[in-house]
């Protein structure tokens, strides 16, 4: 039997006991887990089967087709897409326990505290401090672009343990309650009129040291397994052909003769072959990370669909003409995800401006693509107080 015809055979064997139109939602949702098929290339008993990771896409497909009840990807992405592969690398077998299953379940929701006012592109220079206090850690700082942190039961959260060392050795990885004392959560308001994210103050928060990810001072490694594993949910997931914002441009061009001419003619059919390019990359992308853990090349996915993203939200405004400059509704509020393909145009093509900054800004992933990728020489790097001596690399 090949591994195929194994996962089909568990869901079928799912399906049969556990009927999600009889099955309350979170009790269906952990019997999937605890059967493997949450994230059929996890281990046994961490939600998984050990099996390839491309069957995932089939064994969703399944269960979406059986009526299967969904565990919210989009107001937990930061802990399906980041937290989990993270804590699936680097946690210990009790970390794994206590955090997997109600991560994927949906029970608990995940944020991510790593940019700072003054560490964002830079990250290795942040300043959140983090000092021993016996089997406890007391953490003081600023974190800053915070999605889903009002609605969060934990972060992900790295912060400084030793100022002595170099930046990047200095650095330690934490699972940070935010229900704990001194976790102040603040909605940050952006160009849409919404407060999608959000800056967190950290005052005196204890941590307790089993909440410790990874050794004292790897934070940084382990900070770049989930920043690989956060482009590529942004930027590098297959698609359909037209999916996306290409086909809502496409879309409009069709059903709106009134509004083509020659140049947005050529525009529309450039960005559609290099949203075609996009996706067909993608796809080789996912066949390479069904090897292992996403490697750099998913800075250049999330650094193309930065740039797609937006020059198709600025032609979708030309193609609307006056009514472009019409705007839905500006009042305040806090979404539990972002609905950016379910709004108007006006909306996509503010928020549309984000998608270069989040998820590691564009210039920062052009120097990772350039030195990682493409394996150019890196940028000399100049001590600030003597500029023209080049630091040891």
């Amino acid at each position: 039997m090949t591994a195929q015809d194994e996962m089909r055979r568990r869901v079928a064997d799912f399906l049969a006991v556990h009927d999600p139109r009889s099955t309350p939602a979170l009790e269906w949702l952990q019997a999937r887990y605890d059967s493997g098929l949450a994230w059929v290339h996890f281990p046994l008993g961490h939600g998984g089967l050990g099996l390839p990771r491309p069957l995932q896409g089939e064994v969703d497909e399944l269960f979406a087709a059986a009526g299967g009840h969904d565990n919210r990807p989009r107001v937990n992405m930061i802990g399906l897409g980041m937290a989990a592969p993270t804590i699936l690398a680097f946690g210990t077998e009790a970390q794994k326990k206590r955090f997997l299953r109600p991560l994927w379940t949906g029970e608990e929701i995940w944020c991510q505290l790593f940019s700072e006012p003054g560490a964002g592109s830079d990250l290795a220079a942040l300043g959140t401090r983090a000092v021993r206090d016996g089997d406890e850690w007391v953490v003081n700082g600023q974190k800053v672009w915070t999605s889903a942190a009002q609605n969060a039961q934990w972060a992900i959260l790295v912060a400084r343990t030793d100022p002595d060392r170099r930046k990047h050795a200095g650095i330690t990885y934490f699972l940070c309650p935010m229900a704990q004392p001194g976790v102040d959560v603040r909605p940050l308001r952006q160009i849409t009129g919404e407060a999608e994210f959000n800056e967190v103050f950290l005052t005196d928060v204890r941590i307790s040291d089993e909440w410790r990810l990874g050794e004292e001072g790897n934070g940084w490694r382990i900070a770049n397994t989930t920043l690989n594993n956060e482009r590529l949910a942004i930027g590098g997931r297959p698609a359909p052909r037209e999916d996306g914002m290409i086909g809502i441009v496409a879309r409009n061009w069709r059903e709106h003769p009134e509004h083509r001419t020659p140049d947005l003619h050529h525009q529309l059919m450039a960005l559609w072959v290099e949203a075609e390019v996009a996706r067909l990359t993608s796809i080789r992308l996912a066949q390479k990370l069904a090897a292992g853990q996403p490697g750099p090349e998913g800075s250049a996915m999330k650094l193309t669909f930065a740039r797609i993203s937006q020059a198709l939200s600025g032609l979708e405004l030309e193609l609307n003409g006056a009514d472009g400059l019409r705007y839905g509704d500006w009042t305040m509020t806090q979404p539990e995800e972002l609905h950016f393909l379910a709004k108007d145009a006006s909306y996509r093509y503010l928020r549309a401006k984000g998608n270069s900054i989040e998820g590691g800004t564009s210039e920062i992933l052009k120097n990772v693509v350039s030195e990682r990728v493409l394996g150019l020489p890196a940028e000399p790097r100049f001590d600030k107080d003597l500029p023209w001596k080049e630091l040891e690399r």
